[in-house]
């Protein structure tokens, strides 16, 4: 019988994360909760409504939708922020492009990606957030690796890697100047696996993305990518009907699918512990570049 004063490792990782969570409602007047409709996002908002029950989420949900994204993801956002009771807001980055913020990349290989960055800054100043916390976790990306758990912004946005605050032991310095935020990454320390231990351990509904399912696909650069109406084709690429599952869910465009029969959570940690590619490793938009992911975040990126 296990003692009840020892924390298994997932309460470790749960009290931790909620830790994080309450006190950045004690230390910010404005925070924020970004909200993509991924698995972390959803794991960080279970946490959050944890760390509050019975009371409602005192931040709102910041959603910085592309117009390119998965309609399953849409749906499951819409449901879950009338279950909870959440305020939700969104960016549009259609928005953004229809206001000249940003220009849209044109060809086969466009995507919206980046032009969020622009949208979310916006966003921020617009509602004037002084943080806003991210479902980033160290394993996931050698620039992600990096981050605290509170992630000091200056003024523009931008993330200096090189100039963070030290985080001793369980102590978060939120100071900050006019003008400036912080980005905050409760689930920092948790792994891939972690993730979806504690989602099956807690129950928690996912969109129907993330278990197998039949879908028209295209191979490209040795991903299977989506078929939607602003996906363009490259000469000898086509369309064709695979059993898939999104890894990760992110822009249509940039999200790589994963050939998969895994329709339960015993089947996706199963998947998870044999594979040798990395979560992110069906994310066109890491590999633009060796060092795609921090040349973002410096940039505002999340």
């Amino acid at each position: 019988m296990r003692d009840k004063f020892v924390l298994t490792h997932l309460e470790e990782l749960e009290y931790e994360s909620i830790y994080v969570i309450r006190e950045v409602a004690a230390q910010f007047e404005r925070p924020v909760l970004l909200f993509s409709g991924g698995k972390d996002s959803i794991v960080m908002t279970y946490l959050a409504v944890k760390a509050f029950y019975p009371a409602k989420l005192p931040f709102p949900l910041l959603h910085i939708d592309t117009g390119h994204n998965f309609e399953e993801t849409i749906t499951y956002r819409d449901e879950l922020v009338a279950k909870i009771g959440a305020q939700l807001i969104v960016g549009s980055v259609q928005e953004s492009i229809d206001k000249g913020r940003v220009i849209e990349e044109k060809g086969p290989t466009a995507s919206r990606n980046l032009l969020q960055t622009t949208t979310l800054l916006d966003t921020i100043e617009k509602y004037k957030f002084d943080a806003a916390m991210g479902g980033g976790r160290r394993d996931e990306e050698k620039a992600r690796a990096k981050e605290r758990f509170f992630s000091h912004r200056d003024e523009f946005g931008q993330w200096d890697p090189k100039n963070q605050r030290p985080e001793l032991w369980n102590i978060f310095n939120g100071r900050k100047n006019q003008g400036e935020h912080f980005r905050v990454f409760p689930i920092s320390n948790w792994t891939e696996m972690d993730v979806w231990q504690y989602i099956m351990h807690e129950n928690i509904e996912l969109p129907d993305l993330y278990f197998t399912h039949q879908r028209e696909v295209f191979l490209r650069d040795g991903q299977w990518m989506a078929k939607a109406p602003f996906m363009m084709l490259k000469d000898g690429e086509f369309y064709e009907t695979k059993t898939v599952r999104c890894r990760t869910i992110g822009d249509v465009s940039c999200t790589g699918l994963t050939l998969s029969a895994a329709n339960s959570l015993e089947d996706i940690i199963q998947e998870i512990a044999a594979t040798r590619v990395t979560e992110r490793g069906g994310r066109a938009d890491d590999l633009r570049s060796e060092a795609a992911m921090e040349d973002r975040k410096k940039e505002g990126y999340f």
